[in-house]
């Protein structure tokens, strides 16, 4: 029969657990979300042996066992709830070994949970540099359980850590703090209340509930009072007593090195990354060398991808029979599809560069260098790694906001990320752009389009930290800003990795927007094909009586397609997509949008890219049968039937950038925003700034520009 073995993966931040679960599963992984949290959690699974499966759980990192942080919660609620049905079997704890001493606070802490652990000793590498290195063996006596050493990021010691894992006889559980001083009767009470057998996770579980506002939280405090229990110095005494254990045992296991090492080249390093002037200017100098590196590079499969569409589309239309189904799946489906697909070059260019320069350890310095910056507007440094992750989505970006301690802080960062150009805008402003500027153009040896581009996300940062400001001004709250970072040693970026996490991102926008464009594409297209049966049938008879015509003159073949092409413009503006269209006009005419732009505003709604999906459907709809150009030269040629002057002018193009910068369009956005800060009110407050935002500045551009 076949046995499965569920484990965990603790440990600090930047231990290597993200690479300690890549090399375990690979690909063969999901992401998802805790249960009753919106925190990511990664589970895989893998073979150990034959019929034995391992199932991976990789828990966000945290330092100890008293969470700061929303993320640290989730660590330790999964830990301290054995009747869970998922609760691991093991803990595999990830330690570096390269600080290994700051690391054992956290893996004593669970080790007096009750649950057996695994300690791995990760990191080699980094340690063999400084000089570093334990005796296994002593350590492992030392701490009371299986120690290994591994070096993730190469997939070295993988192996022996497996074996150890097989070995149901290394299942070991130690303790290393006594509650001797603390009164029985307080903790018996406490075990009680709380449901928990084993003491130590009682009172850790007290602690952190105390200041819940829950019927069990105030009988959880009326009992600390009772006991006259003081939580601070309680904590502040175990803090200490861990500490002599571990420097006791990595005393004992270390090796000693007779030379004496010199500063350490990440030190030099980071003396230019993070100074306060020259990091900011070499961060924007990387985002410039980004937004160039994703026009210049994409060009190429982009026009691969657009051209397997229109070839698949031509197959499609000469093989199945003319009718319904045809236009159904070559004007909706295909159509809606191309518009978005042929653009995922370039979002997997902008992962990545993000994955290149978060293995390397450079993410976590840009945190550093923008606190100074961030703190003036309500944030802090660590408020700008969930906003430049707003730049491939805002939804996960949100949910990282949970590292800031800070509730003010964290609010404040989770109004204005979706201010930040998303990797769902950049098929918008790739098709706006190229509609600006032609492809030819240079800036000296740069790619005018990147610059653009990156001018873009320029303006949705410097309209993130303005709100931030503004938000700050009115958002009271007296709790203690402080900022604590780590900085990573830096790392090689390791291909399997990269590979992994571009996988994993791309499926993950090919398969959630994918699904969103085709339904959408699908409703529109009924929409756009039909429609009130008087205007239908007067185009439909219009056309008819002009073709009649055309034909007993023996009109030439432009002048029929012409008539052709006039009619489906007719029809599509009468049809029912049309007629809701010309309901909204009158709202956006001011911004130089027409009733086409207003469908596609509204779709738009379910997820940003789908705009350039709406366009896309509407012009095969309304475009000629045998028109393969890109959505961009139909948009480009297409003209307003009644003034027969371009659709599309320099400011109505400028004013739909500038809207897209600051609309937020994705109501998944709002939906997780109103999970994680718990209600309705500032997922409100953040969609009407954002639309009132959007509108006024679509306004102002097009007015100036007119």
């Amino acid at each position: 029969m076949e046995k499965s073995i569920t484990i965990a993966l603790v440990g600090n931040p930047n231990s290597g657990k993200t690479s300690s679960f890549n090399a375990l599963t690979g690909l063969k992984q999901k992401v998802s979300n805790f249960p009753g949290t919106t925190v990511e959690k990664k589970t895989g699974e893998t073979w150990l042996a034959p019929g034995i499966k391992l199932h991976v759980i990789d828990l966000p990192g945290t330092y100890s066992l008293y969470p700061k942080s929303a993320d640290e919660l989730v660590t330790y609620e999964i830990l301290r709830n054995k009747a869970e049905t998922n609760y691991p079997d093991l803990v595999v704890f990830i330690a570096d070994a390269s600080n290994l001493k700051r690391n054992l606070l956290l893996f004593t802490q669970v080790c007096d949970l009750g649950v057996p652990v695994i300690l791995a000793m990760n990191m080699q590498d980094i340690a063999a540099k400084r000089g570093i290195s334990y005796d296994n063996e002593i350590l492992s006596k030392e701490l009371g359980v299986p120690v290994t050493s591994m070096n993730a990021r190469n997939k070295e010691g993988i192996h022996e850590l497996k074996k150890l894992l097989l070995n149901e006889a290394e299942r070991k559980t130690t303790q290393f703090y006594s509650l001797n001083e603390v009164p029985n009767d307080f903790l018996e009470e406490i075990s009680r209340v709380t449901d928990k057998k084993n003491h130590y996770a009682a009172l850790q579980y007290a602690i952190n509930a105390a200041d819940l506002l829950s019927e069990k939280s105030k009988t959880i405090r009326d009992i600390i009072s009772k006991y006259n229990f003081d939580v601070r110095a309680f904590q502040e005494k175990e803090v200490l007593s861990r500490y002599q254990i571990i420097d006791k045992a990595v005393k004992n296991a270390r090796i000693k090195k007779e030379q004496t090492l010199k500063s350490s080249l990440s030190k030099k390093v980071d003396k230019v990354l993070t100074h306060r002037f020259y990091g900011i200017g070499i961060f924007l100098t990387l985002l410039f060398l980004i937004f160039q590196a994703i026009f210049s590079w994409s060009s190429y499969p982009m026009d691969w991808v657009e051209w397997a569409f229109a070839e698949l589309s031509n197959y499609v239309k000469t093989t199945l029979p003319a009718g319904m189904l045809n236009d159904l799946i070559v004007d909706g489906i295909l159509a809606g599809l191309s518009g978005v697909i042929v653009f995922l070059p370039q979002i997997v260019i902008l992962f990545l560069f993000i994955a290149i320069l978060e293995d390397i350890g450079y993410m976590a310095r840009v945190g550093f260098i923008m606190d100074r910056v961030m703190r003036p507007f309500g944030m802090n440094g660590k408020s700008i790694v969930p906003l430049i992750g707003g730049m491939a989505c805002a939804v996960p970006s949100i949910m990282a906001s949970r590292s800031i301690e800070n509730k003010k802080e964290r609010l404040i960062t989770i109004l204005v990320i979706p201010l930040m150009s998303c990797s769902a805008r950049l098929p918008v402003y790739t098709l706006l752009i190229s509609m600006l500027i032609p492809d030819t153009a240079k800036w000296g040896p740069f790619n005018v389009h990147g610059l653009v581009l990156m001018l873009m996300y320029l303006i949705g940062f410097g309209a993130a930290i303005f709100s931030a400001w503004l938000f700050k001004q009115f958002i009271k709250n007296e709790e203690k800003n402080y900022f604590l970072m780590e900085l990573p040693g830096y790392k090689m970026p390791v291909a399997s990795n990269i590979f992994i996490e571009l996988v994993e991102k791309s499926s993950a926008f090919i398969v959630g927007a994918g699904k969103i464009i085709v339904a959408v594409s699908v409703i529109l297209w009924v929409l756009a094909s039909t429609g009130p049966t008087v205007q239908t049938n007067k185009a439909k008879s219009d056309y008819a009586e002009q073709l009649k015509v055309a034909t007993e003159i023996k009109a030439e073949q432009v002048v029929l397609d012409s008539l052709e092409l006039n009619y489906k413009s007719q029809r599509l503006e009468a049809s029912y997509a049309g007629q809701f269209g010309k309901l909204i006009e009158p709202v956006i005419r001011p911004l130089g949008f027409d009733w086409k732009i207003g469908i596609a505003l509204l779709t738009s709604m379910a997820a940003r890219e789908v705009f350039v999906g709406t366009m896309s459907t509407i012009y095969s709809v309304s475009g000629s049968d045998d028109d393969l150009d890109s959505i961009r030269n139909k948009m480009m040629h297409d003209k307003n039937q009644q003034t027969m002057k371009p659709s599309y002018s320099l400011a109505s193009v400028f004013s739909l950038l500038i809207f897209y910068a600051f609309a937020l369009q994705c109501m998944s956005t709002v939906a997780i925003v109103k999970k994680e800060t718990g209600g309705n009110k500032w997922a409100i407050i953040q969609f009407i700034y954002l639309t009132l935002l959007a509108y006024g500045s679509s306004w102002l551009v097009f007015s100036l520009m007119s």
